[in-house]
């Protein structure tokens, strides 16, 4: 079980990135439709109820840049990942570290791969798929234009309940 801090997209920028997501559908590919499409700021193994409450009343303070996703990518941690990167800026880095100032200390087992220094900001299109689908789902989707993402919401993803709990509308 993981919980993750998210940022949800504008609806134009969701139906963007979910035309992507057919496009791989329709190459007999398992796209990645868990959850809306979205950046992910955090994630731990649990987010008590009172850190979601200091972060909501951070979250109120700060103002979340739009996001552009432009650059059609791959990474491989554990498991294979086909993204949309987003431009990293000096407005987003900002609002990642703010995130991770309330999270810090105060969640169980952070992902490091999210935290400050380590993070990829990025929209995943496909995920845990062996090395020849990643290579199918570039060839499915090449190339992709730039997608403006203005965040509509910042929420938290419980992975195991499929929960999505709206922490602050912007």
């Amino acid at each position: 079980m993981a919980q993750g801090v998210v940022v949800l997209f504008d609806r134009q920028a969701e139906r963007a990135v979910t035309d992507l997501l057919d496009r791989l559908d329709a190459a007999g590919l398992p796209s990645a439709r868990k959850f809306p499409p979205h950046v992910t700021f955090g994630m731990a193994a649990e987010i008590p109820k009172k850190t979601r409450a200091a972060l909501k009343a951070d979250l109120k303070l700060l103002a979340v840049p739009n996001l552009w996703l432009h650059a059609l990518s791959t990474f491989s941690t554990s498991e294979n990942v086909l993204m949309l990167g987003a431009v990293t800026d000096g407005e987003l880095l900002a609002v990642h570290s703010a995130v991770h100032d309330v999270l810090a200390g105060k969640v169980r087992h952070p992902n490091s791969y999210y935290l400050p220094g380590s993070w990829v900001p990025h929209c995943t299109l496909l995920h845990g798929v062996p090395d020849d689908d990643i290579v199918r789902g570039f060839q499915a989707l090449f190339p992709v234009g730039s997608i403006q993402a203005r965040a509509r919401q910042v929420a938290i993803l419980d992975t195991a309940s499929h929960e999505v709990e709206v922490l602050v509308d912007l």
